[in-house]
């Protein structure tokens, strides 16, 4: 089953100043898979947080169908079974953690005893356990991360969306972050995520959409995505001094003892095995390096 189905989905916004209306979205479509990791990215500008009010029923798109766990966003119904985390959200600075998921379950309309159990299970999967009679305006910027997705959380979502969530934080932060997105999905949630930071995405998604000028430009699962082309093969070698690579005009870099070579052309491997053999050097490694996400996102921004 599908958590999330976007369909040839269209908005546009009226300018005061062009005095016309400026398309942001256009025929967009997206598939992300019941129980999946899914990364939305595209440069500032491309659509995504407009994408993302769309799914929520923050604002309404001109065209195109929204459905979630096969429920059409119009109905309300779907919305409980949802978590958010905003961009830049704003907190109530003079409340504690706890006050703050029992505001939020109140919203949810959660009884009290369980607002109390789901707020103890979420502040230790966040990491903020025994922090969570601290005012939030003594919180640091990744532990104000962490108690905005435990607020998207208390309603015991199925399909948790984050917009940049990443932003700010410290790499021993980001770290974590992705070991609670990993949980979430381990738990069976949806995890439907946009950022700007392409080598924590790499890490944990299962699939990928790059949105350029509010179309979507590419869409697949990324191991598929970066397996695709092959950059070039790179060979560690022992033993073989530079003026020999210069000589023979192959692209190298030098590390200690330790020099790699690059062929972009997979033919010439043999040729360069001969080569380093006969020259008295010794391979040690050879290494098939891929595309990358970066790779695939500045050449779907570059077309």
């Amino acid at each position: 089953m599908k958590a999330l189905e976007v369909n040839e989905l269209t908005k546009s916004f009226r300018s005061n100043f062009l005095f016309r209306n400026i398309d942001v979205l256009r025929s967009v479509n997206i598939n992300v898979e019941e129980g999946s990791i899914y990364g939305f990215l595209g440069p500032n500008g491309a659509g995504k947080t407009t994408t993302i009010k769309c799914i929520l029923g923050l604002i309404f798109p001109d065209s195109g169908s929204i459905n979630v766990f096969g429920k059409p966003v119009e109905s309300f119904s779907y919305r409980n079974k949802i978590g958010f985390l905003p961009e830049s959200p704003y907190y109530y600075d003079y409340l504690t953690a706890r006050e703050t998921l029992r505001f939020s379950g109140r919203l949810f309309s959660i009884p009290g005893k369980e607002v109390e159990k789901r707020s103890d299970e979420i502040l230790k999967l966040v990491g903020l356990n025994g922090k969570e009679n601290i005012k939030l305006k003594k919180f640091s910027k990744g532990m104000l991360q962490r108690i905005g997705l435990a607020q998207a959380l208390i309603n015991d979502p199925h399909l948790v969306i984050l917009d940049e969530p990443f932003t700010g934080l410290d790499p021993m932060g980001r770290k974590e972050l992705r070991d609670i997105i990993i949980a979430l999905k381990a738990e069976g949630r949806t995890v439907f995520f946009s950022s700007h930071i392409l080598q924590d995405m790499e890490m944990i998604v299962d699939d990928v959409g790059i949105i350029v000028k509010g179309r979507i430009s590419k869409e697949g699962k990324l191991r598929e995505l970066v397996g695709e082309t092959v950059k070039y093969h790179e060979i560690t070698v022992l033993g073989l001094e530079e003026h020999i690579l210069k000589e023979k005009g192959y692209d190298y870099t030098g590390i200690g003892k330790k020099i790699m070579i690059k062929l972009e052309d997979r033919a010439n491997l043999n040729d360069a095995f001969k080569f380093i053999e006969k020259s008295g050097g010794e391979c040690i490694s050879v290494s098939r390096i891929s595309r990358t996400l970066e790779d695939i996102f500045i050449q779907e921004i570059e077309k």
